[in-house]
């Protein structure tokens, strides 16, 4: 290990490995409790790479990661868990106290932990519309106040979620 606890490491090898083997994923999810905060950074930055292609790795480990993202403390694991936990078919509930850590780490020091909150926040509308007109202002708020990468990140976030349907989904026009 090369001591850099946000390095990507072996994470995007271990990714191709989970979507090869998605039997495996139980192992690199046990590693987001790892004393070396390195190896649960790495664990954490995997399962986010290989969830992106494919979502449904994640869906019986669903209680586990809400669960950790409750004590999460380091800013990768953050982040990555912040674009994760949108990607899984979540309850309503599920959703807003997804949404309720997220909007305690937007004051994280971390721009990219902000900024993936963002993200994260987004996709929870999906699986609880209600959360929408809240997520919209903050968005908007975010957009116009945060630093540059999280008013990029709004502007783009807006103009998906601005043509939403009330259950959180686009508006195909044309």
């Amino acid at each position: 290990m090369d001591g850099n606890r946000i390095a990507p490491g072996r994470a995007p090898v271990v990714a191709k490995l989970l979507l090869r083997h998605p039997r495996k994923t139980g192992q690199v999810v046990e590693l987001l409790w790892d004393e070396d905060a390195g190896v649960a950074n790495r664990a954490a930055d995997a399962l986010e790479r290989a969830s992106y292609q494919k979502p449904e790795l994640l869906a019986r480990w669903k209680d586990v990661l809400l669960a950790r993202m409750a004590d999460a403390e380091q800013n990768k694991l953050r982040w990555n868990l912040a674009l994760m936990i949108p990607r899984v078919r979540l309850t309503a509930a599920e959703a807003g106290r997804a949404a309720s850590v997220l909007r305690n780490w937007l004051d994280d020091k971390g721009s990219i932990v902000r900024t993936a909150s963002m993200h994260g926040l987004a996709g929870l509308t999906r699986w609880n519309p209600a959360l929408l007109p809240e997520v919209l202002d903050t968005l908007r708020i975010l957009s116009r106040s945060g630093t540059p990468a999280m008013r990029a990140r709004g502007r783009i976030l807006l103009k998906q979620l601005e043509g939403a349907d009330t259950r959180g989904r686009p508006v195909r026009r044309g």
